[in-house]
């Protein structure tokens, strides 16, 4: 690198917060901040924005001033980033001496596996799943909910609301969950399609707690979602070549909930994971500048 990097500059960003934590060369963090969400997909300047703003406060926080980015390594990994278009629109407005954006799959797992080997499974309002090995890593999935996101709480919550219209047409037997649901819309089919058509992800998956709730209680549905969700999961694992005694992380909101309902050949070795994503973008930009060096 032209300059001699001084700095670390890690950011997490997605669809409802950003984190930047900043820290010396050596890792040791000395600042963070969180702002608001950060998704360039969903909106480009406003993620563009929000991720200013939130350095801004976490050097602040670092008793630093914006002179020492230009002696800085920053790695953004943030939701929604689905080209490198998108990636370059990004880095080309972050102040930074070298810059690296790429999608939340990669600090996610470098955060959780750090340098061991492993797989991942990423279950919140979206789902991905990856596996890190001396070759590299792989990932599966992080396509968002229209093709995608199986087992996440959106997908879960949208198919809930679809089998309460396969129930009200007499193609599924009901639960006590399908008439819960299906009484919130005043038990309007039309209401439930009204609502879909508009839905964001984040909006399915406030259905994501009561189909645990229920999957708690032994409703069938909810047992329905949850083993099929959990055969994804499974199915999604063999294929990137799982073999029993591997380490799993299940992460995110969702993914220990799915423990349970996963036969145990996949969660013999199942492991908490070692830090967040936040911790996997000081680490990759920590691997930046050793491969620069």
């Amino acid at each position: 690198m032209q300059n001699a990097i001084t700095h670390i500059i890690g950011v997490d960003g997605g669809g409802s917060s950003c984190r930047i934590a900043i820290a010396m060369a050596d890792g040791r963090v000395i600042g963070r901040a969180e702002g608001p969400a950060a998704n360039p997909t969903t909106d480009l300047n406003q993620a563009v924005e929000s991720i200013q703003a939130t350095l801004n406060l976490a050097l602040q926080n670092a008793g630093l001033d914006d002179t020492i980015l230009n002696h800085a390594c920053a790695y953004l990994g943030l939701a929604g980033v689905m080209n490198a278009q998108i990636a370059d629109a990004v880095a080309s407005r972050f102040p930074a001496a070298s810059v690296t954006v790429t999608d939340d799959r990669p600090t996610t797992m470098a955060g959780a596996l750090q340098a061991r080997a492993g797989f991942v499974a990423a279950l919140g309002t979206g789902s991905f799943l990856g596996c890190q090995t001396a070759k590299g890593r792989r990932f599966a999935g992080g396509w968002g909910l229209v093709l995608g996101d199986q087992a996440s709480g959106a997908w879960l919550g949208r198919q809930l609301l679809s089998h309460v219209l396969e129930w009200c047409e007499g193609l599924r037997p009901g639960s006590e969950l399908l008439n819960s649901v299906f009484q919130d819309f005043h038990s309007d089919p039309s209401a439930i399609v009204s609502y879909a058509a508009t839905a964001q992800p984040k909006d399915f998956a406030t259905f994501a707690p009561r189909i645990l709730d229920a999957a708690d209680a032994d409703d069938s549905t909810a047992l329905g979602l949850m083993r099929d969700g959990a055969d994804y999961i499974q199915h999604t694992l063999d294929c990137l070549a799982f073999q029993p005694g591997d380490c799993l992380c299940l992460m995110g909101g969702l993914g220990p909930r799915y423990a349970a309902f996963i036969d145990p050949k996949y969660t013999r070795d199942l492991t908490a994971p070692l830090g967040s994503a936040l911790d996997g973008a000081v680490r990759l930009a920590m691997d930046m500048v050793s491969s620069n060096a």
